[in-house]
């Protein structure tokens, strides 16, 4: 089977659209690159694609108080809608300090007071791009922890860029051709799993062989 036709038998999927973002700001930063050649590839398997950025996200500190008096800001509402309106969600993101952009976790938080909460069952990717040997990597293990404490389904296999500034060429692309087929796997891979979900729902009960734990009603977050 040439590649050709291995694209087309993977054009052939069953409708699944996915959210993809950059959680920096920074217009020309390197997640901001790597977040928009994740979108590329998602289309290319066959996937519908909703290619976001970060500051149409962006809200104020988090409080009750003003969520209280005055609701939700224009940020939370926009990435409620967006995250509702897909399958699934891609996140490339910096990291800063060995942890996540508190942009992100600060909308993470507003969002995760709608009811019914957004991220539950929702399947996600995380990637991230970085100048440095680990490529952002521990900032994606923290980043785990919030969405899976909502209920968010992480695909267990993150992709983490090193030495980005080097690894991606004028055009967007990852130089290396291993870490580009790489990449490009881990995202079908990705992709495979939201359809199986969607449109295979027995998979649903195979998911705790991820979790290493059992639905338990009394815990699951469903709200």
């Amino acid at each position: 089977m040439n590649d050709a036709t291995a694209l087309g038998d993977r054009g052939s999927r069953e409708p699944v659209r996915i959210l993809v973002f950059s959680a920096s700001l920074r217009e020309s930063s390197l997640n901001t690159r790597l977040a928009s050649l994740a979108a590329s590839v998602i289309d290319a398997e066959g996937a519908a694609v909703d290619l976001a950025s970060m500051d149409e996200f962006d809200c104020p500190s988090y409080d009750g108080d003003a969520q209280d008096h005055d609701g939700f800001p224009p940020g939370a509402v926009e990435l409620r809608r967006r995250v509702e309106s897909c399958d699934g969600f891609v996140i490339s993101s910096p990291e800063y300090n060995a942890s996540l952009p508190g942009v992100l976790k600060n909308a993470v938080d507003w969002v995760s007071r709608f009811r019914p909460q957004p991220f539950n069952e929702r399947y996600g990717l995380l990637l991230s791009a970085s100048p440095s040997m680990v490529g952002g990597n521990r900032g994606l293990w923290a980043l785990r922890v919030p969405f899976e404490h909502l209920g968010a389904r992480i695909y267990p296999d993150m992709f983490s860029l090193a030495q980005a500034h080097k690894a991606l060429d004028d055009d967007g692309r990852i130089v290396s051709e291993q870490l580009r087929e790489r990449f490009r796997t881990n995202i079908t891979n990705f992709l495979d799993s939201v359809e199986a979900s969607k449109h295979y729902p027995c998979v649903k009960r195979a998911w705790v062989e991820y979790l290493g734990e059992h639905p338990e009603p009394a815990i699951d977050r469903v709200q």
